[in-house]
């Protein structure tokens, strides 16, 4: 930002370049886990697959599970936010949310491994605990931008849009738990815990 005007400034050519090696290497580490399974996708990998070498992917991850984690959440949330999107206008907020859901559920066999290495590795520590929280956050806000124009009269500083994206990831949270442990649908299980949502 402009101290003098208050202005956002337009980023940088090398802050541009970063921010792309970094999404592509990102990227590469979610295909590499598609690929191979987590314990398969290794940083050469990664690297080979970002065209990058190993000492370009440490100067943006310190490990090969920030990498993975960081790819992951951005495929997600695309994939959640085109979901979302992609429902008919005239659908309630909670409709459209509802319907995304079982949109994303659709194929989940083919990637259900995939997630539950995800939800694994999320678990597996205090710092990929607190990356779990903030991958959340990110969820719940891009869910509420998206559900906003669907609430009839919504003011600026109405609550209910990021209490309903609140509300989706959590019912989502406590799906996966259920599902990690006792096995099942996730699908059915999401389905099932948002059917309780209701924001008026």
């Amino acid at each position: 930002m402009d101290a003098v005007s208050g202005r956002d400034l337009p980023e940088s050519l090398t802050v541009r370049k970063q921010r792309a090696t970094k999404a592509r290497i990102a990227a590469a580490a979610a295909q590499a886990v598609a690929d191979h399974g987590l314990g398969g996708a290794t940083i050469e990998h990664i690297a080979a697959a970002a065209e990058v070498g190993r000492a370009t992917f440490f100067r943006y991850f310190s490990a090969k599970e920030d990498a993975v984690a960081e790819g992951m959440t951005t495929h997600w949330l695309e994939a959640i936010t085109a979901a979302v999107a992609a429902q008919p206008e005239e659908l309630t907020a909670n409709a459209a949310i509802v319907a995304a859901f079982d949109d994303l559920g659709d194929g989940f066999d083919a990637v259900s491994e995939q997630v539950r290495e995800l939800a694994m590795l999320t678990r597996s520590s205090p710092v990929f605990s607190a990356w779990t929280l903030q991958l959340y956050l990110r969820y719940e806000a891009a869910i509420a931008e998206l559900v906003s124009p669907r609430i009839p009269g919504v003011p600026t500083d109405d609550p209910r849009p990021r209490l309903l994206g609140a509300l989706t990831m959590a019912s989502v949270r406590i799906a996966l738990d259920d599902w990690l442990v006792h096995g099942g649908s996730l699908p059915d299980r999401v389905r099932t815990a948002l059917s309780a949502l209701q924001v008026t």
